[in-house]
């Protein structure tokens, strides 16, 4: 049986979707449908079911593809390995948001890229989570840490953490606009302090507002830096209100450098999910990585 089409296929049943196979393949649209319908033909048995989205896998799909995709994960990762250069280190790529990556994951991670023999090189790439999970489905990228769980059999997602966030401000700031009460609607005593974000939708107020509030913001952006460690540096300083997760925010908080303008019952949280390409913690590398990254975990809720 040609590898080639058995590549093909694997791909597609991980993928969902011819399309966005041939993308991941570099193929045509027609070249793999083309290669599938031989390998059909070969085995004398369909192996998906076409449909409006996508394809699903009839039983004998998934059985051939639980069978072969470990086998060429291995290919792969004996291909790879043959191409490194004198070190006999692997590479392990990550992409994830860059405070969580920087600040959480990477500092975990380089206690394994030691040269004992299971260790591994590192390189980290930042992105939100539609650049990073499009990265991962092209074969960029080996882990991904997401705010997002992605669809479809293509890739694996585990829920990895909880983050909490938290209502911040200076304490020159918090001291003008008064310590917070807890109320069910709104909360007008910011209606008039500047904020500050990550974008100009406010992702980080708006989602605060939605779920302690039940409401919308009522101020506009301020400050907009596409970084929450510059976020808080501009909170310290003393520039406005800013949301921001616990563990970016703790020691500022410790230090009295921030306060917290409200305390609410049910704080809102945010998961991240360790995501990788369906198959590849096959790889040693990868799942050593991924289990690294788990068992840190426990230690960051």
């Amino acid at each position: 049986m040609d590898l080639a089409l058995l590549r093909t296929f694997v791909t597609v049943h991980r993928a969902g979707s011819f399309t966005r196979a041939a993308a991941l393949l570099g193929l045509s649209q027609p070249a793999v449908t083309s290669q599938i319908r031989t390998l059909e033909r070969q085995l004398g048995r369909p192996l998906f079911l076409r449909q409006a989205r996508g394809v699903t896998p009839t039983t004998i799909g998934d059985e051939l593809a639980h069978k072969a995709a470990p086998h060429l994960d291995a290919l792969v990762e004996i291909a790879e390995t043959g191409l490194d250069d004198e070190s006999s280190l692997r590479t392990l790529h990550l992409a994830g948001p860059p405070e969580f990556t920087a600040e959480r994951a990477l500092p975990a991670l380089t206690e394994l890229t030691g040269e004992d023999g299971q260790g591994f090189a590192l390189r980290a790439s930042f992105g939100n989570a539609e650049e990073t999970l499009e990265g991962l489905a092209a074969g960029h990228h080996d882990l991904a840490i997401s705010t997002a769980r992605p669809r479809g059999a293509l890739l694996t997602a585990t829920p990895l953490c909880d983050e909490e966030h938290v209502l911040v401000a200076s304490a020159a700031r918090a001291e003008k606009i008064g310590r917070l009460k807890p109320r069910r609607k709104g909360a007008p005593a910011l209606e008039d302090v500047p904020v500050i974000e990550v974008h100009e939708s406010l992702p980080f107020v708006s989602r605060y507002w939605a779920s302690v509030f039940d409401s919308r913001p009522a101020a506009p952006g301020t400050v907009i830096v596409p970084d929450l460690r510059a976020v808080l540096a501009c909170a310290v300083a003393g520039a406005g209100l800013a949301v921001l997760p616990r563990y970016l925010c703790a020691n500022a908080l410790e230090r009295g450098q921030v306060v917290a303008l409200h305390d609410p019952a049910v704080p809102p949280l945010r998961t991240y999910f360790l995501v990788v390409r369906t198959g590849t913690l096959a790889m040693p590398h990868i799942a050593r990585a991924h289990e690294w990254l788990l068992g840190a975990a426990a230690d960051w809720c």
